[in-house]
C-alpha cells in the first residue's frame, strides 16, 4: 500500500524522542549555504528537533520552525528552551504551508523533501516554499540520492528506511530516493529558480530563489 502523509507524520511522532538525540549538529552543507547571510525573517521547513532552527537564529531577526510532527515540534521546543534561542514553531504539511506568501528571505529545506510519497505532493511542496519567499529570497533545498554509496540503482526509487527503537523495535520511514537528474527536474517544473544543483554527501541540494516571472 502506497504510503500517505499522515503514515510520515505518525513515524516520526513515534520516534521523536530517539531521533532528536541523534540529530545534535547542524550539517556542514547547511553552515556553508547560511556563511555570510542575514535575513528578517528565517524558514525552517521539516526543522525535526531544531537543530538548523538554531543555527537560523545567529542569522535571522525571526526563525519560524515548521514540521507535521508534533512529536518533532515538543523537541524543537525543549531544544530552544535548553540552548536558549528563539524560534515560533508551527505543525504542517510541507506542501500546505501556513504562512503568507512573499514572507521569508531565508530558508532551509533539508532532509524532508524525500518523506513525500508522490512526485505530486514533493513538487506541490517545492511550489509552496516558492510561494512564501519573499521576491530576493533564498533557499536550501536537499534530498536522498542515488549517488549514495548505500544505494546501488541509478534510477530514482520508492523504499524504506528502517528506524530502530532503544529496545530493538525498528519503524519503517518512507523515502523517495532521488536520482540527480529527477531532482533537477523537480525543482526545475516548480515555481522555484535553481540558482545551483550539487551533489554532497550522496544528497542532492538546490540553492535556489523565488518565484518565476
Amino acid at each position: 500500500m502506497e504510503p500517505n502523509r499522515g503514515d510520515v507524520q505518525a513515524t516520526y511522532d513515534r520516534i521523536a524522542a530517539h531521533f532528536a538525540q541523534t540529530r545534535e549538529y547542524a550539517w556542514p552543507e547547511v553552515e556553508s549555504f547560511l556563511d555570510g547571510r542575514k535575513a528578517d525573517t528565517a524558514l525552517d521547513l521539516g526543522c525535526g528537533n531544531g537543530r538548523h532552527a538554531e543555527l537560523l537564529s545567529s542569522h535571522a531577526k525571526r526563525v519560524i520552525g515548521a514540521d507535521v510532527s508534533s512529536g518533532l515540534l515538543v523537541e524543537a521546543i525543549a531544544r530552544a528552551q535548553e540552548r536558549g534561542f528563539d524560534v515560533d514553531l508551527v505543525q504542517c504539511d510541507a506542501a500546505r504551508i501556513p504562512l503568507s506568501a512573499n514572507r521569508i528571505d531565508l530558508a532551509v529545506y533539508v532532509a524532508t523533501l524525500h518523506h513525500l510519497p508522490t512526485r505530486k505532493a514533493r513538487v506541490s511542496s517545492l511550489n509552496e516554499l516558492a510561494r512564501v519567499l519573499a521576491p530576493d529570497g533564498v533557499a536550501l533545498v536537499s534530498a536522498w540520492s542515488t549517488a549514495h554509496d548505500k544505494f546501488d540503482q541509478e534510477e530514482a526509487f520508492d523504499t524504506t528506511v528502517d528506524w530502530t527503537l532503544p529496545g530493538g523495535e525498528t519503524v519503517p520511514r518512507f523515502y523517495h530516493i532521488y536520482s540527480p537528474e529527477e531532482f533537477r527536474a523537480d525543482v526545475a517544473e516548480s515555481a522555484l529558480v535553481p540558482d545551483d544543483v550539487s551533489i554532497s554527501s550522496g544528497n542532492c541540494y538546490a540553492v535556489v530563489s523565488g518565484r518565476k516571472q
